[in-house]
């Protein structure tokens, strides 16, 4: 394969959390970045933002946009993906959005590399990253579902507070420091557990509840799976966990459910609790792959799996899989 020509590469909302991640993790992975350009709020423009050694001045969006911006991988909130991202795609930019604002939208595909990459091959010049805890659910799920048939998918989070952004790490250090400070959540978060991300919605449900039904449904490309959620945020600086009940079309061999886990893309088996060796955030920080473990039959329901399934969420539930996505176009020649 011949080597890829360097990029023009527009990061927006380059110094936030999942911003700095992004940047962090283009330069781990060495992808082709020939000329950087970080894009974040007009705060920040003018200031320098040092990456790979060499400082870089912080730009407008539209500033991006003139400067010919061959990607830019936003994340920068819904408001300014759906502001700017049609303005960089109108401008010929291929744009990759960890936001929520493309993710359901029928012409823009949501993708996980592992699982959909295929997607990519659309006409659309707009990509969008799905939720964090979406992410992790389908890259462990996947081989499975194509094996066995995912019938229904009962899942409950563990959320850090990574994932809500820098004023939640503030106030979550704060309470552990007894200092009063800003507030991010509605409630004390150290100590604690909140059954609450996101917006309540008309059925009960959180708008982050309701987002792992949607995307889980579009990435694998199947309406017919049922998925409830219940997404709750605990004081976890780092990497979402989750409790996964799920039922099969079919029957399935415990044995070959570990082969299916072992030969998955982007997932790391720890399964062996004799040992006590199973998945935690602790241990997932910095890391790439979706970590599964304590996988084991429902013992009240045939067809049944349960399983614990961990990751990074601000790389592989955000930065990573953007990149990752990134990587794909290049592969398939859309770059």
């Amino acid at each position: 394969m011949p080597t890829p020509p360097p990029y023009r590469v527009a990061v927006v909302g380059a110094s936030g959390l999942v911003g700095s991640t992004m940047l962090r993790v283009l330069e781990e992975r060495n992808f082709p970045v020939h000329t950087l350009i970080p894009v974040a709020s007009p705060a920040s423009v003018g200031k320098a933002l040092n990456w790979k050694g060499q400082d870089w001045v912080i730009v407008s969006p539209q500033t991006a946009i003139d400067r010919g911006a061959d990607l830019a991988l936003f994340s920068a909130g819904g408001s300014v993906s759906l502001e700017w991202a049609p303005r960089f795609t109108e401008a010929g930019i291929r744009v990759i959005d960890n936001s929520s604002a493309w993710r359901m939208d029928p012409s823009v595909p949501l993708v996980v590399p592992e699982v959909n990459a295929h997607a990519l091959q659309g006409p659309s010049l707009l990509v969008a990253n799905p939720n964090c805890s979406t992410i992790q659910l389908v890259v462990a799920l996947n081989l499975l579902h194509l094996e066995f048939g995912i019938k229904r998918i009962v899942v409950s989070t563990y959320q850090s507070v990574t994932g809500t952004g820098v004023k939640a790490v503030a106030q979550l250090m704060n309470e552990r420091a007894g200092i009063d400070g800003p507030m991010a959540y509605p409630h004390r978060i150290d100590l604690n557990c909140l059954p609450h991300i996101d917006v309540f919605l008309d059925n009960g449900y959180t708008k982050e509840e309701m987002k792992m039904t949607h995307e889980t449904r579009k990435i694998m490309g199947d309406e017919g799976i049922a998925l409830c959620a219940t997404t709750v945020r605990v004081p976890v600086m780092g990497g979402h966990s989750e409790a996964v009940n799920v039922e099969f079309q079919k029957d399935f061999d415990l044995e070959r459910v570990r082969e299916l886990l072992q030969q998955s893309p982007g997932v790391l088996l720890q399964d062996d609790p004799s040992h006590s060796l199973y998945p935690m955030p602790l241990h997932c920080q910095d890391r790439d792959e979706v970590f599964v473990g304590r996988v084991r039959r429902d013992f009240t329901r045939d067809k049944c799996l349960n399983m614990w399934v961990v990751a990074d969420n601000l790389r592989k539930g955000a930065a990573t899989n953007a990149v990752q996505i990134a990587e794909a176009l290049v592969d398939q020649g859309l770059m």
